[in-house]
């Protein structure tokens, strides 16, 4: 009598390949599954704001009828996580905000709570906030990320660095290679001072890979630090490389503690020819230069940039600076909404 355990048993041929198949069949129904409840609790919390603005507004009840509301809704349900004046305050001030309940099913109604949360919170105008909820979604975001991203007004930096790629990449790869790039980086995760150097910044980088490529954004892949080209039997440094998985292509940048000069352009375009002819791969698009500098001209920046054939970007980087303060409102806290859902996860 055969007595192994059945993990023991060897499975006939295929097995494998259909358990893969069916685990993620399972984890995309479970995930589906997740979304689909928390829509459903989004559009709930909007149709209690709704109501509350509504009766608020025609029978002129005042801000005691939302104590009464959670009172009562505790007492019906008990179990029940959602009910507290101060979520209740958060589900008018949602609504309030979305008046549109088109908006609320296809945008933010994707989100969990937390993160609209966040969104009310940090942000007053309806553009910017439609704006975070669409690039959390894009990207996946947690709660926490979205935050900080807020918090270092990541969308009002992205694609503000200069550039000559309209000039020197084909469209549609310019606009997404414009679109990769900021001005300025924010590099307050270092613990650095502004006056650090350029091996301490570079150091700092990399020790710190993981928020570093949160801030560069979605696509770079971290190739490496003083990587070594050999031209002419002499050997050269460069700061740091990267590759952009959806621009397809290697991106060469370097660090400069000071302002900005048109020099750098020269030493920056050497590297990415050495780049393009020694490690770039036949399908790889032209490689592209990002400069971090810690200021620059704006003008003299455009004018060194106006007759490079390489593709390159110009952007200050900024050290341990204190973040813009948190909007005022007269709402609870996001910790305190948290606190009374039970949640666990942003």
């Amino acid at each position: 009598m055969d007595d192994k355990p059945i993990s023991m048993t060897p499975p006939p041929e295929g097995y494998a390949d259909w358990l893969a198949e069916l685990k993620d069949r399972i984890h995309n129904a479970q995930q589906r599954a997740t979304q689909a409840v928390n829509r459903e609790l989004v559009l709930l919390y909007w149709q209690i704001g709704q109501d509350i603005l509504r009766r608020q507004a025609e029978q002129g009840w005042g801000a005691k009828v939302i104590d009464r509301l959670a009172h009562d809704l505790r007492t019906a349900f008990p179990e029940g996580k959602g009910f507290s004046r101060a979520n209740l305050m958060y589900m008018r001030a949602f609504a309030e905000a979305w008046p549109d309940a088109e908006i609320v099913q296809q945008a933010v109604g994707q989100l969990p709570w937390g993160h609209n949360l966040a969104l009310l919170s940090k942000l007053k105008e309806p553009a910017e906030r439609l704006a975070y909820a669409h690039a959390a979604l894009e990207h996946g975001w947690s709660r926490n990320v979205l935050v900080m991203q807020i918090e270092t007004r990541l969308l009002e930096r992205q694609g503000a660095a200069i550039t000559n790629f309209d000039a020197r990449l084909p469209k549609p790869q310019s606009d997404l290679a414009r679109e990769s790039l900021k001005d300025p980086y924010r590099f307050d995760f270092l613990g650095l001072a502004a006056e650090s150097q350029e091996r301490e910044v570079e150091e700092a980088l990399v020790r710190h890979v993981t928020e570093f490529l949160l801030e560069l954004g979605a696509g770079f892949a971290f190739v490496g630090r003083q990587v070594i080209l050999d031209v002419g039997g002499e050997e050269f440094f460069i700061d740091l490389l990267f590759y952009h998985l959806k621009l397809r292509c290697y991106v060469v940048i370097e660090l400069k503690t000071g302002k900005f000069k048109p020099e750098h352009l020269g030493q920056l375009g050497f590297y990415l020819t050495a780049v393009d002819r020694q490690l770039k791969a036949e399908q790889d698009n032209p490689s592209i230069g990002l400069l971090l500098c810690k200021s620059k001209n704006k003008v003299v920046a455009e004018y060194a940039l106006s007759d490079k054939s390489q593709p390159m970007g110009i952007a200050e980087y900024k050290l341990l600076e204190s973040l813009p303060s948190e909007l005022q409102t007269g709402l609870p806290s996001i910790e305190q909404i948290e606190q009374e859902l039970g949640e666990t996860k942003g």
